[in-house]
């Protein structure tokens, strides 16, 4: 008589999302969550915005946890990384996760002439030198044949008036993407930049949502003829980062429904 055999149960990925508690990080984190990934999001401020996402993220089934981070205060990435060796040991009871989605960011609209320095060198901090060396404190963390996924913007293809210091910061992501992805191939770590269009969320104050001229506008230049949604977004995230997008690296995937093509 055959004697059968059980194969051990396989844990799921966990993925690290930076920015999950409200806007596309917390779409995708939700999304993720569907597919199957057990999601760690981080917050700046809001708390109890970040622990209603693990909530609804436990309520599928999965496991989840938030995190506090400013991605501005580089200095700041020492503890963080104590902090999330401490969650995934007490958490997991693992020494490592999966895939890091580089998402966290704040919105400026204004003229090149107009941008002060501090503006400037605050975008710089959230958008370009926090995920660099964010990645560069994590990577040792991520497990090969893991992925990084970095957060760009539809604008550094086509240019809009009063973007163009923050368009220049999501140019430099798209950069270091490429570059990652060649230092961490032979790791197995794939690397890829996602480049959503006009989504409505409450980024930039919420603008696109709340302005009707603006949605109209943004409607009539994009090729499926509506502005985008959070749901647009998070089923993308959770594809590029799953098995599926394997033999997927180094490439700027732009989710613009063909905004000015």
């Amino acid at each position: 008589m055959s004697q059968s055999t059980s194969s051990p149960v396989q844990a799921a990925p966990i993925a690290l999302i930076t920015g999950g508690s409200r806007g596309l990080g917390r779409n995708a984190a939700l999304h993720l969550a569907q597919k199957g990934f057990d999601v760690i999001i981080t917050y700046r401020s809001k708390a109890e915005e970040a622990q209603a996402v693990v909530q609804q993220i436990e309520a599928q089934g999965r496991r989840a946890a938030a995190l506090a981070l400013d991605v501005g205060q580089a200095s700041s990435f020492p503890a963080f990384v104590e902090s999330l060796k401490a969650l995934l040991a007490s958490h997991w009871q693992r020494e490592r996760f999966d895939h890091l989605v580089n998402n966290a960011g704040v919105g400026l609209h204004l003229p090149l002439a107009q941008t002060s320095e501090a503006q400037f060198d605050e975008l710089m901090n959230i958008h370009l030198k926090g995920p660099f060396f964010l990645t560069q404190a994590l990577v040792p963390l991520i497990n090969d044949g893991g992925s990084i996924l970095n957060t760009s913007s539809g604008l550094t293809r086509f240019a809009v008036p009063g973007y163009g210091a923050y368009a220049t910061m999501k140019g430099g992501v798209e950069v270091l993407s490429r570059y990652l992805a060649k230092e961490l191939g032979a790791r197995g770590i794939r690397v890829n930049t996602l480049a959503p269009g006009a989504i409505e969320t409450d980024f930039n104050g919420g603008a696109l949502r709340s302005n009707p001229d603006l949605n109209r506008f943004v409607s009539s230049v994009t090729a499926l003829g509506r502005a985008g949604l959070p749901d647009d977004i998070g089923p993308v995230v959770a594809s590029l980062l799953s098995n599926d997008s394997r033999w997927i690296t180094a490439q700027r995937i732009e989710v613009s429904g063909g905004m000015f093509v």
